[in-house]
């Protein structure tokens, strides 16, 4: 399996090409700003056909360059249905200190197709199969991404989610810590340890690194199981 990863603009987002091998159908993950070029030279370097673009949640450092990667290619957008106004209108993902320093002005417009990702599907899209996991706590459409490489790796994408040693902030529209922490115990702790995370801000981990060192999922695994409360 071929992964190829770089940070784009100012804020450093991930973005990710998976592709079974040289010469193959690709995917591209979280295009941000400034994506296009390296996403392109990325594409001729290792002879990659793209056929779609995957999105782990609408904010625009992921999403930025999504409109000309997908039209340029003729490929449709993937993304959760409850980001998917962000596409079109940023501003609504980001606090208003953020917008301000945008001069409140962020333009951006959908893909000419934008189709919707549901929680548990598996999608068949250039030799891979991915799994969707919906992770809302980041955004209300938050997800990750997991796949199989062929030597028998496993390995989640997890966008804004889940970091090395940290976890996606709440505090921006669309966010709630509840959820968040729902999220992590349900879709990130039932991993394996062996699981290689791709996290869409900074380096590489694993889930095994993050169980134990994360102080998040630390904190989640020693707090004591809430009460039962039925009828």
């Amino acid at each position: 399996m071929l992964v190829i990863g770089f940070p784009t603009g100012a804020l450093q987002a991930n973005c990710f090409v998976l592709a079974a091998g040289e010469g193959e159908p690709c995917v591209i993950v979280d295009p941000g700003q400034d994506a296009v070029e390296p996403v392109e030279q990325a594409l001729r370097k290792h002879r990659l056909a793209p056929v779609a673009v995957l999105l782990t949640h609408g904010h625009f450092d992921h999403t930025f360059s999504v409109t000309p990667v997908c039209d340029g290619n003729d490929i449709p957008a993937y993304i959760h249905p409850d980001d998917v106004e962000m596409l079109a209108d940023p501003l609504k993902g980001i606090s208003r200190e953020s917008a301000a320093f945008f001069g409140g002005n962020l333009e951006m417009r959908e893909p000419s197709e934008v189709r919707s990702l549901t929680d548990g599907a598996d999608l068949d899209l250039a030799g891979l199969r991915i799994t969707v996991d919906h992770t809302p706590g980041h955004t209300g459409g938050s997800v990750m991404f997991r796949t199989g490489a062929q030597e028998g790796g496993r390995l989640v994408i997890s966008g804004d989610t889940l970091f090395a040693g940290s976890i996606g902030r709440t505090d921006l529209p669309g966010g709630d810590h509840s959820r968040m922490l729902s999220s992590l115990r349900s879709k990130v702790l039932t991993l394996p340890d062996d699981t290689v995370v791709l996290p869409g801000h900074g380096p590489t981990t694993t889930i095994g690194r993050e169980r134990g060192t994360n102080p998040y999922l630390l904190q989640l695994q020693n707090a004591p199981a809430a009460p039962h409360r039925g009828l």
